[in-house]
């Protein structure tokens, strides 16, 4: 048996260092790659030639009146995980438009060159700092690194810009993050940060049942209240509302590397949705690196909206839809995904548009404060009460 524990541990440290390797290795061609194109840039100035970069548009769901119609027909839905569905040419010689948005790409590729080549890190936010009046907003920051993650096939951990994580993590797991140790497993109703970077991870061990990921940090903190993990062998995740990247890639690494299911828990409300789904199938912003960043994997644990019903909660936390929100549902009941890969999902929205009410996950705290984490959440996954 110890023999067998030695094998295993050194199984995964040859992974490991593989997985270094193979960084060291991609940053090198990502970097031969952007000096190739910076110095063919120079050269067709010099030349007195406009420059022209295409840019391929990638969309992971379309969203039209007829959604049903568009999903069944693979002539009028285009959407795709990996395949772009159109392309920009960027030329200065073009429109104002896509010559502002050339020069951006052209100015922001400079400092990822930088830091590559001084394996250096920063956010995109000290990137806007450095040009704040050619930039002039953060948005246009965010789309250049975009074009750029599209222009090289690549993501954006592989430009060396960072994000600032925000994601919280409890349970029954311990890694290692870089030379930092992250036990979770010593205290394991304990929140510990999100690591930013997934390849800073390595030595990770569970013994956890599944991944419980939950909306908001509200109920985060109410399960570590009520040692939820303590008393289920499980990993809880928060990304604290809409998740960031470092929140999406750390949930997929962990279900890939675990082989864990995973579990999602969300407000009964558009909004609530709309987080669910961009775990499950990404986000329209980040559609091209969506094939890294969704896990296709994750279950809906609730709230349902029959739960009002089927748990007696009373009036006064039921809320009816807001005009807003109607609108925000109907938009997310015309996504091609809900009629191709989640009919059950597009069903429980349907009856929610239809009765025309929403609550959120603390409702279920109404008749007893550890209701939510003593009794419903093992009782949805116990009885496979989740789609």
């Amino acid at each position: 048996m110890a023999g067998s524990g030695k094998r295993r541990r050194a199984t995964v440290l040859d992974d490991d260092e593989r997985r270094g390797r193979r960084r060291l290795e991609e940053a090198a061609l990502l970097l031969h790659k952007i000096k190739g194109l910076v110095g063919w840039v120079v050269a067709e100035i010099s030349a007195g030639r406009s420059p022209s970069l295409a840019l391929h548009r990638y969309q992971n769901y379309c969203a039209s009146a007829d959604a049903a119609a568009a999903a069944a027909s693979p002539s009028t839905c285009a959407c795709s995980y990996d395949a772009p569905v159109g392309t920009d040419v960027l030329s200065l010689l073009r429109k104002e438009f896509h010559a502002s948005r050339l020069n951006v790409l052209l100015r922001v590729l400079l400092v990822v060159q930088q830091l590559l080549q001084e394996n250096k890190h920063c956010s995109k936010r000290d990137i806007y700092y450095m040009y704040p009046s050619m930039f002039v907003e953060q948005a246009i920051v965010d789309r250049a690194i975009n074009d750029i993650c599209i222009l090289f096939k690549c993501s954006r951990h592989n430009l060396n810009v960072v994000p600032v994580a925000k994601g919280l993590v409890m349970g029954w797991i311990r890694f290692v993050e870089g030379e930092k140790k992250v036990y979770c497993i010593t205290n394991v109703n304990a929140a510990f940060p999100i690591p930013v970077s997934i390849e800073a991870i390595k030595d990770v061990v569970s013994v956890a049942h599944y991944i419980l990921v939950v909306e908001k940090e509200a109920v985060f903190q109410r399960l570590a209240n009520d040692k939820f993990c303590e008393k289920n062998r499980c990993i809880v995740i928060t990304g604290r509302g809409y998740p960031d990247i470092p929140t999406r890639r750390f949930l997929r690494y962990l279900v890939e590397q675990l082989h864990l299911p995973a579990y999602c828990l969300v407000d009964s409300d558009p909004y609530g949705f709309d987080i669910l789904a961009t775990y499950k199938f990404g986000s329209m912003q980040l559609a091209y690196d969506a094939n890294v960043l969704r896990v296709p994997e994750i279950r809906w644990l609730g709230v349902f909206t029959s739960d009002f019903e089927e748990y007696c909660l009373p009036d006064c936390c039921q809320l009816q839809l807001s005009s807003e929100d109607r609108r925000k549902l109907e938009g997310i009941l015309t996504r091609c995904y809900l009629h191709k890969e989640a009919p059950e999902w597009r069903l429980k929205l349907e009856a929610m548009l239809e009765m025309g009410v929403k609550f959120e996950i603390e409702a279920l705290s109404a008749s007893s404060i550890s209701f939510l984490s003593q009794e419903y959440i093992p009782q949805q996954i116990r009885l496979g009460r989740y789609i």
